[in-house]
């Protein structure tokens, strides 16, 4: 069996997490470039946990600027095998709140400046994605919101769009018209190369705002934003903590196989791969380059 470790990845206005005993912080070099800062390494409770800022600390990357594909290298090459991602995020339906935690189970890309994938010319996979969040790691997720009290929704599909502005009134209610729950700006490629380097992935969404679409509300701005995710990041904290508390010492296997997805992925003959991208991969998928 797998050690499970516990991936946090914080979004805006998490930029620590309470509760964290930071036994090392790692400067980790990838074959990507830099990740958004240092990965903070230590337990909560009896559970491994690494922590990364994924705008930097200071809030130093926009969304379009994030180096994804090295952030998840990062987190994969420091043993996580699990990865919760917090995303601050827009409400598309009037019974989503401010507030409020929504665990989204679908995502969809409306992205179109980033890098999505560790593969490409000289070595092509294509995974999985019909079910791009762990059903086990989600049910812990209810079940830490439920038992600390944390208000919480299981289910629901993030849009992700490019940012960094955002949205027209246009967009939103055609967003809305789509039925899609809330809308961010990170979540995607990030659960795309989560995917791809075998980590079970799932989101909280912390709603802070109606993004524009509601008549009784005032346009999202960043002022409006921040208020919430302060308010939001210490429910987060006791939600992870939580999760931590209740953790597998082992990691479980994925009932979608997110932790298998490389498994018949890879398209490339062996003898057709590029070396110099086979040596990229390394970290994310030496498990299936193995030769």
């Amino acid at each position: 069996m797998v050690r499970a470790v516990l991936g946090v990845m914080g979004g805006s206005g998490v930029y620590d997490l309470p509760g964290l005993e930071v036994t090392a912080e790692h400067e980790v070099a990838t074959a990507w470039g830099a990740p958004s800062d240092t990965l903070r390494v230590g337990r909560l409770g009896e559970t491994d946990v690494v922590f990364l800022a994924r705008h930097g600390r200071g809030h130093r990357h926009s969304p379009s600027d994030i180096n994804y594909r090295a952030n998840i290298d990062a987190m994969k090459q420091l043993g996580v095998t699990d990865l919760v991602a917090l995303s601050a995020c827009g409400s598309l339906k009037a019974e989503l709140y401010p507030g409020l935690m929504v665990f989204v189970d679908q995502f969809v890309d409306r992205t179109h400046r980033r890098e999505s994938s560790f593969f490409g010319a000289g070595c092509v996979a294509h995974v999985p994605m019909g079910h791009p969040v762990g059903p086990l790691l989600q049910a812990r997720l209810v079940q830490a919101a439920l038992d600390e009290g944390v208000a919480a929704v299981r289910g629901g599909t993030y849009v992700c769009i490019e940012g960094p502005q955002f949205s027209t009134l246009a967009e939103s209610q055609t967003y809305r018209t789509l039925g899609y729950d809330v809308i961010g700006m990170t979540n995607m490629p990030e659960a795309k190369l989560a995917r791809e380097a075998e980590i079970t992935f799932a989101t909280v969404a912390m709603v802070t705002d109606f993004d524009c679409w509601h008549p009784e509300h005032d346009m999202v701005d960043v002022a409006a934003v921040i208020a919430t995710v302060r308010a939001n990041a210490a429910h987060a904290a006791r939600l992870i903590a939580r999760l931590a508390r209740d953790f597998p010492k082992e990691h479980e296997p994925c009932p979608v196989k997110s932790d298998r997805a490389l498994d018949g992925a890879i398209m490339t003959a062996p003898s057709m791969r590029d070396p110099a991208l086979l040596a990229k991969l390394k970290v994310v998928a030496g498990r299936v380059l193995v030769s």
